[in-house]
């Protein structure tokens, strides 16, 4: 436990956060909507900091991050809670647990600790996934910091609802993020996730505007957020207001947790969501959950040979050249070619 940071007291003993953009006002003995950040006595702490619920390896294409460090191994941390309630959280064991039942559980692990398994694992990042990193931003910080002077690099795993102070704040030590832009209307994030689309959007434009590289991912859910025009509004807001360059990945949805009776996503849908972002003009768009389907390789922008090919989280194929196609020459956007 710390105590926690962007917040203030408040009339009497009551303390508003100002962490992520749901701005919680929380009353003495109560806990914010993340269920993991609790007022005491007119002072608000992290009950998550310094306890993880996860710790592990994993490929850094499971982000999905394809254009940062490829064939990088991450090491990857999470604690209990989220700032979302998505109704087909894959992880809601570990995310809706504080907020459903109240328990707040873990592995009692120090930054220090983290930043020393990562090196040991010849990790080239730490990945703040599996749940929502804003919401253990105060760990993650510190661990970031930590592991910049130690040279690992550092990636957030995000549903993208961070405020602009903690995001300004963490920027000098994050590299990358892939954001999830869970769909394009007020209605399917209210609905859906418990948030608001427009404060998505401001998060991922600060993101840009800060230097940070960053993959977007949306889930396509059958009859949610797989109309064309929702589909087309995201690819043009990605080519128009950050650029053509930046990856979107579309990825197969499938029923869990409370959003049951929606399909699985088809191959078809899929493919169908790729080829509307490459029609809106983004260079790259993959296609996650459905290994060797062709929409998980890498393309030269100029030539459009494959520069990375992949199955699954393998790299199959690796055409660069310091950073370039070794085709035609061209430059890959992205970081660690």
């Amino acid at each position: 436990m710390k105590e926690a940071s962007f917040c203030e007291r408040k009339d009497g003993k009551t303390v508003h956060c100002s962490l992520c953009r749901h701005g919680c006002v929380i009353a003495d003995g109560k806990r914010g909507l993340c269920g993991v950040r609790e007022n005491r006595d007119g002072t608000l702490y992290s009950l998550v900091w310094g306890l993880p619920c996860a710790y592990h390896v994993d490929p850094i294409e499971k982000k999905p991050l394809f254009h940062f460090y490829p064939g990088s191994k991450a090491f990857s941390v999470a604690t209990v809670g989220c700032n979302f309630r998505c109704l087909h959280c894959q992880n809601h064991d570990i995310s809706q647990g504080p907020r459903e039942n109240g328990r707040v559980f873990g592995e009692t692990v120090s930054p220090g600790e983290i930043v020393a398994e990562a090196l040991a694992s010849r990790c080239a990042s730490i990945s703040y996934t599996y749940t929502e990193p804003t919401i253990f931003f105060e760990y993650a910080f510190d661990i970031a910091r930590e592991a910049r002077e130690k040279g690992i690099a550092n990636n957030f795993v995000t549903n993208g609802y961070i405020e602009e102070a903690p995001l300004r704040a963490i920027a000098p030590y994050l590299d990358a993020a892939n954001i999830d832009l869970k769909g394009f209307s007020e209605g399917f994030y209210r609905d859906v996730c418990g948030a608001r689309l427009s404060g998505v959007l401001d998060s991922i434009r600060l993101y840009r505007e800060l230097g940070i590289w960053i993959e977007l991912t949306t889930l396509i859910i059958p009859g949610h957020n797989d109309s064309e025009e929702e589909l087309t509004s995201i690819a043009r807001f990605i080519a128009k207001e950050l650029g053509v360059e930046v990856p979107w990945h579309v990825s197969a949805f499938y029923p869990t947790y409370k959003l049951l009776d929606a399909e699985p996503t088809s191959p078809r849908t899929l493919a169908r969501a790729r080829q509307i972002g490459l029609d809106e003009g983004l260079h790259y768009v993959y296609e996650g959950n459905l290994p060797g389907s062709g929409g998980e390789n890498t393309p030269c922008h100029n030539c459009g040979k494959t520069v990375i090919g992949r199955y699954g989280y393998s790299i199959t194929e690796y055409n660069l050249k310091g950073g370039a196609c070794k085709f035609c020459g061209s430059p890959l956007e992205g970081i660690g070619f």
